[in-house]
């Protein structure tokens, strides 16, 4: 049971109490010295003695008394009541003495026994009620039996003690009556009670690591007490008693240290019960203690009388059989104990078992090879998984060097990173290593080492081996695929600018770099009436004509669309490039055999070469400009008829006129509102359902007709002007998604709508599409802006942090023609993007005889694999259809189901709800 007392004294104010407490200690030691010289040497006589002592034990006990009562008062539960009734013992004892004296002034005697015994035997009573009801900490049974048993042993030898020494002579000698004697008898007897139980709770209290001054102080007096109560029995047996002698001074004591443990304050660990952890050796001891000294008293006296008392007998035999009952209890106890420990032991160690049967087979069945290995590399312990990675059994590489059974160049790399982490603990490198397979392949190894040299149960440098072979794998595809046109593999527009600039860079003094470009004329009727794959097909022959038409060491690339360049490096004057461009022209007559048909097609080449450069332009050097004349030049030889090749001219700058007017046009567009927005429906794979739709800005230019958003989008991107162009299409989708839905009285779908790197460069995207989504009512989680690759690459901390911002929105993002571009998996993992578009070039290659679905499907589960959705673009027919929802790709758009359509039409579709197939019959 969890004592209860009053909250302890804060640090600061306890020690000033304290101090006030000695001083009261002191003062105390000084009465009860002059009392005890008063009574010891008889000063004014007996009489005054007698006066003195009956006020002072009068006095003393009442004061004692009221300390205790005052002290309960400040407790509650049962600290409350047991320091009460010590009190009231006290009182009564005081009342008892005051009736004593009235007695003995008044009537010239006290008998025994009187009414004065009656406040005598109130303490008797009252005090050891109160002590046991003090509280104590909660005790296993075990325990408690224990405890009866060593306050049995206590009580016994004390009563023992008692008998010889005061019990057997008041019994002897008898008395006037056998009242007389019950009450002689009780004042030692209960003495021998107090004092057993103060000197036990003070046992147990040290026991339990506490100090217990007030429980001392209080023992401290009932000792005197006893002293005073044998000594007055004694006193009283031979007739020699008589009050104001020295045996009221320890009366007189006894109450000064009970004032003084009532009037002591509360310390900190008494009053919040704590109890230290340690067994205390007196506390253990006292037993065995107050049993020795007893059976010495009962050797000493038998020694001296030569008598022999069966109550001493009895006592003794009593107090051999409560040691044996606590040696056989202590004995069960402790085999309880080791049986408990055993069971906790066998039970630790089957959970450390089972852990580290646990962390083997993680350790054996990881994907990571984990090897321990010293400072020269040789390997301590080689997991299990080796094997399932590179082919090796453990025990082939356990006890060898690892760097003797890696390729020279890896050792040697495996050294230096082992040498640089083994002077600093616990240090970590990351290294990426050629390590050849048991069946001889070659794998890319990616090893982080950390070192465990410092660590007792480790003791070595660990390395956490991955197999990154597939990861390279895709990684060199994805830079193949940036580098190079999807459908033709052959270099695309970064590749090729990139060899340009190094041709301009290593150029010699007598050394030329020509660059041709080259459109097809007719291929847009082949794509129009024959279809995207049969456009794709003829593309492919081009290609190789081109190869089979150039020289080994020249260029060729693919543009986009039907543009084509290549590069040329000879010397000055050679005419090499006029030549290529003519053996170019003349394969192009031959027809190429598409599926059953013939095709013609002729191509226009653009002739650029570096001599012919303004040597006083300042981009006369530039790769960008040497392209712009070919480029030039190309629309020159289309404006002859087509067929044939035409070089570079200045004069040719003039068409740059065209095209400022058709920036002009584009502009004025803007701000008549002649542009105009398509709609392509997107459909989800599952049920074919539409879910969304993409909005296509579309230009009908009152004079030239259509423009295709190939020739003004680009201009647009390099004029600026894609900006306020982004911003109309933005807003005319949104308002468009709030009209449908207003028409349609369900909820928007979901809009998707293509932004520029040039708006990112603006910085202000975010609060634009904020204003936007404001200002026509659109939710920001039914619209999903889309962007290239190039946002991840270009400007990536702005980029970044510009994406955060719109993603706050509620929107979501999308990244357009995904594997074109060259993404870093880091970076994907850094953007907060949701959706990953399928190229369509990836697309064209599913479902036909040519079917390569590996790229399609690595993009599919890597969208898996980073929690986002992915968009097929470009299915044309059911083939490719079924093997991306064989994928699990989760949306889809193409002509299959529907080409991109005016407003009035998209809005058809949605409010009849059209499937897949429908929307092919009715787009048809």
């Amino acid at each position: 049971m969890a004592p209860t007392s009053e909250p302890p004294a804060p640090a600061g104010r306890q020690v000033p109490r304290l101090r006030g407490w000695a001083r009261l200690c002191a003062a105390v030691a000084v009465v009860v010295a002059a009392f005890g010289t008063v009574l010891s040497t008889g000063v004014g006589g007996p009489e005054a003695a007698k006066v003195i002592s009956n006020l002072g034990l009068c006095v003393a006990a009442i004061s004692a008394a009221v300390a205790c009562l005052v002290r309960s008062a400040t407790f509650r539960g049962r600290m409350r009541t047991g320091w009460a009734l010590v009190g009231l013992g006290v009182l009564s004892w005081g009342l008892g003495q005051a009736c004593a004296v009235w007695l003995d002034t008044f009537t010239g005697s006290v008998p025994l026994p009187s009414e004065a015994d009656l406040g005598y035997l109130g303490m008797v009573l009252l005090t050891p009620v109160g002590l046991l009801i003090l509280p104590a900490a909660t005790q296993t049974p075990a325990n408690r039996a224990r405890s009866v048993l060593d306050g049995l042993m206590v009580a016994v030898s004390l009563l023992l003690m008692a008998w010889i020494f005061v019990v057997e002579a008041l019994i002897e000698a008898g008395g006037d009556s056998a009242l007389a004697l019950y009450v002689s008898l009780a004042y030692p007897l209960g003495d021998v009670v107090i004092v057993t139980i103060v000197l036990y709770m003070l046992a147990m209290q040290r026991r339990r690591g506490r100090t217990a001054v007030h429980l001392a102080l209080v023992g401290a007096g009932i000792v005197a007490f006893a002293i005073s109560d044998i000594g007055y029995a004694y006193l009283n047996l031979i007739g020699a008693y008589a009050s104001g002698g020295m045996t009221d001074i320890g009366w007189f004591a006894g109450f000064s240290l009970i004032l003084l443990a009532a009037a002591r304050p509360v310390a900190r660990e008494s009053a919040a019960g704590e109890s230290g952890d340690g067994t205390q050796p007196f506390g253990v001891l006292l037993p065995y203690v107050a049993v020795l000294a007893a059976l010495v008293t009962s050797v000493v006296w038998f020694a001296r009388t030569g008598q022999s008392s069966a109550f001493v007998a009895y006592s003794r035999s009593a107090l051999i059989l409560l040691i044996v009952g606590r040696q056989v209890l202590t004995l069960l106890e402790n085999r309880g104990l080791t049986r408990n420990l055993e069971a906790r032991v066998e039970e630790r160690t089957a959970e450390l078992y089972a852990s580290e049967q646990r962390f083997r087979a993680l350790v054996q069945h990881s994907s990571d090879v984990v090897t321990v290995v010293g400072p020269d590399s040789e390997v301590l312990y080689q997991s299990e998984s080796v094997r399932r990675v590179f082919g090796y059994p453990a025990r082939v590489l356990t006890g060898r060097r690892l760097t003797s059974v890696v390729e020279p160049e890896s050792a040697g790399r495996l050294a230096d990173a082992l040498l640089s982490v083994s002077g600093r603990p616990y240090a970590t490198t990351v290294i990426e290593l050629t390590v050849r397979h048991r069946d001889r392949r070659t794998r890319q190894a990616e090893i982080t080492i950390t070192n465990l040299l410092g660590d007792p149960n480790v003791g070595g440098l660990v390395l956490n081996t991955r197999d990154i072979s597939e990861r390279k794998e895709l990684q060199e595809q994805l830079v193949h695929e940036a580098y190079h046109d999807a459908l033709t593999q052959l270099a695309n527009r970064a590749l090729f600018r990139e060899r340009v600039t190094e041709a301009l860079d290593t150029r010699g003094d007598q050394d030329d770099v020509t660059v041709l470009f080259l459109d097809l004329d007719g291929f847009k009727e082949v794509n129009d009436s024959l279809g995207h794959l049969a456009g794709d097909q003829l593309l492919v022959r081009v290609a190789d004509r081109l190869r089979e038409a150039v020289r080994a060491d020249d260029v060729v690339a693919r543009f986009g669309g039907d543009e084509f360049a290549v590069l040329i490096r000879s010397a000055l004057g050679s005419g090499d490039g006029e030549t290529v461009a003519q053996r170019i022209v003349d394969a192009l007559h031959e027809p190429f055999r598409i599926g059953e048909r013939d095709l013609h097609v002729r191509g226009s080449v653009g002739l650029a070469a570096y001599a012919a450069l303004d040597a006083g332009d300042p981009r006369s050097g530039d790769a960008e400009q040497l392209m712009r004349n070919a480029d030039l030049a190309m629309y020159r030889a289309k404006s002859t008829g087509g067929s044939g090749y035409a070089s570079y001219d200045p004069q040719m700058l003039a068409g740059l006129v065209e095209r400022l007017q058709l920036e002009a046009d584009l502009r004025t567009a803007l701000e008549r509102g002649q542009l105009k927005l398509h709609y392509q429906p997107t459909i989800d794979m599952a049920d074919s359902s539409v879910i969304g739709f993409e909005a296509l800005v579309r230009w009908p230019h009152p004079v030239r007709g259509m423009i295709s958003p190939l020739d003004f989008i680009p201009m647009a991107e390099a004029t600026g002007l894609i900006v306020p162009l982004g911003r109309w299409v933005l807003t005319e989708a949104c308002r468009q998604a709030m009209e449908w839905s207003r028409e349609s009285g369900q909820p928007p779908m979901k809009m998707s709508v293509n932004v520029s790197v040039r708006q990112f460069d603006r910085g202000d995207l975010a609060a634009m599409v904020r204003e936007v989504l404001t200002e026509t009512g659109m939710p920001a989680d039914k619209l999903c802006l889309e962007m290239t690759e190039s946002v991840l690459m270009t400007d990536t901390e702005e980029n970044l942090a510009q994406l955060v911002r719109l993603k706050a929105l509620g929107l979501t993002l999308a990244i357009d023609d995904f594997g074109t571009g060259y993404s870093s998996l880091a970076y994907l993992r850094r953007f907060p993007v949701d959706t990953l578009k399928i190229d369509r070039s990836f697309v064209e290659r599913l479902g036909g005889q040519t079917d390569d679905a590996a790229l399609a499907s690595t993009i599919v589960q890597l969208g898996q694999s980073l929690g986002m959705s992915t968009v097929a673009e470009g299915i044309e027919e059911y083939g490719q259809l079924a093997a991306l929802r064989d994928m699990g790709c989760t949306f889809a758009q193409g002509f299959y189901f529907s080409r991109p359509v005016p407003a009035g039409e998209a809005g058809r579709l949605l409010m009849e709800g059209a499937g897949a197939p429908s929307l092919v019959r009715e787009s048809a």
